[in-house]
């Protein structure tokens, strides 16, 4: 019965180890595709960041008024894309969850930008045929807990701006 109690716990430790390590593999393809999306963007390469996106997906900036197909946000990208620099944001860290047996990943990152300083970055992927593509991106700024209460009275005085000036 030892034996019999032995040789299960082996197996089962065996499964959990194997599938550790499968979802860590997965997690680090996961990150490889943020980091070229990353890079593209920083060089200016048009053509290698759309096509890591899926055909459906979404880039949420960080405007509220800023939510983009992928074909709006090509309107918007390649012409800031075309002398060969776009953006650059550099990952401090970054968490990747994986779920729907390894067909869906959702990830969360820091960012630090020169003009923008950190950054929080979190999307969605999905895994294709052509490997895993970016589902949804969205980039945040983050604001410290100290000033949020200052940033948010500027925010509502903008908007408040923003819509009387709209008015006949």
């Amino acid at each position: 019965m030892k034996t019999l109690i032995w040789l299960v716990t082996l197996l089962l430790s065996l499964f959990v180890a194997v599938s550790a390590h499968s979802n860590n593999q997965e997690a680090l393809k996961v990150g490889k595709v943020i980091d070229a999306f990353h890079k593209a963007a920083a060089v200016g390469d048009g053509e290698t960041y759309f096509n890591l996106l899926t055909h459906d997906a979404i880039f949420l900036g960080t405007d509220a008024n800023e939510r983009w197909s992928k074909e709006v946000f090509k309107q918007y990208a390649l012409p800031a894309f075309s002398d060969g620099e776009g953006w650059l944001y550099t990952v401090k860290e970054r968490h990747v969850s994986l779920m729907a047996k390894e067909t869906v990943a959702v990830f969360d990152e820091l960012l630090f930008n020169d003009k923008y300083g950190l950054c929080r970055g979190t999307g969605a992927l999905e895994k294709t045929p052509q490997g895993w593509k970016i589902k949804q991106y969205n980039l945040t700024f983050t604001v410290p807990n100290g000033v949020a209460s200052t940033v948010i009275k500027q925010i509502k005085q903008h908007e408040l701006q923003q819509s009387t000036s709209k008015e006949p």
